[in-house]
């Protein structure tokens, strides 16, 4: 009887093994420093955005209007639309093409909901959704609160859930540190690309 236990405690510690050494793999992983704001680019579209580095909000935000729910099969989804005209950070094209010009459509299921207690104001509800983006070269996936960040200077805000699990740490006195680049379109790749994307 003693020697099946010892085979059976020997067989669990083999099979957790490999988890631990992969969790202590990543604690061991250097962070990598990144100023308070840094260029973001949202996946499959190419749009490049700047994004301020913030260990004050918990959940990442994402400059969004429009906003409106619907049902897609059995899932909550929604549809939000992004003005590049809010924040004129793009970089023009040769054709003429006009910040004005380019409004993306993004359509994303739900993944939750957030309340948002505002000073001065009634709370908020926002939804939540999940994005893929790349910063300083590499690609990452994250949840996004979905709000009007028009009157704000950057129209992506990355938290701290996704700082902490990316390990990363954030220069308060820099901005643009990242030593490699995402790759990006301009303006008028955008417009041609089509102003519905994402979906």
């Amino acid at each position: 009887m003693k020697f099946a236990v010892g085979l059976t405690f020997a067989a669990l510690i083999a099979s957790i093994s490999p988890v631990l050494a992969e969790d202590n793999q990543n604690q061991q992983r250097p962070p990598e420093s990144l100023g308070f704001v840094e260029w973001i680019v949202l996946q499959d579209t190419g749009l490049r955005l700047k994004a301020r580095l913030d260990t004050g909000a918990r959940t990442s935000s994402l400059h969004a209007v429009n906003i409106e729910p619907f049902e897609k099969g059995d899932e909550k989804w929604v549809s939000f639309q992004v003005p590049l005209a809010d924040h004129r950070d793009q970089e023009k094209g040769e054709e003429g093409t006009e910040v004005e010009d380019v409004i993306l459509e993004f359509e994303r299921p739900v993944d939750r909901t957030v309340r948002i207690k505002r000073k001065g104001a009634p709370s908020q509800r926002r939804y939540v959704v999940r994005m893929e983006f790349c910063i300083a070269g590499s690609t990452h996936e994250t949840e996004f609160s979905l709000a009007d960040r028009g009157r704000f200077s950057y129209p992506a805000l990355l938290g701290r859930r996704f700082l902490s699990d990316d390990n990363i740490l954030v220069t308060s006195s820099e901005s643009f540190m990242a030593e490699n680049d995402c790759e990006h379109n301009n303006l008028d790749e955008l417009a041609q690309s089509g102003q519905n994307l994402a979906k």
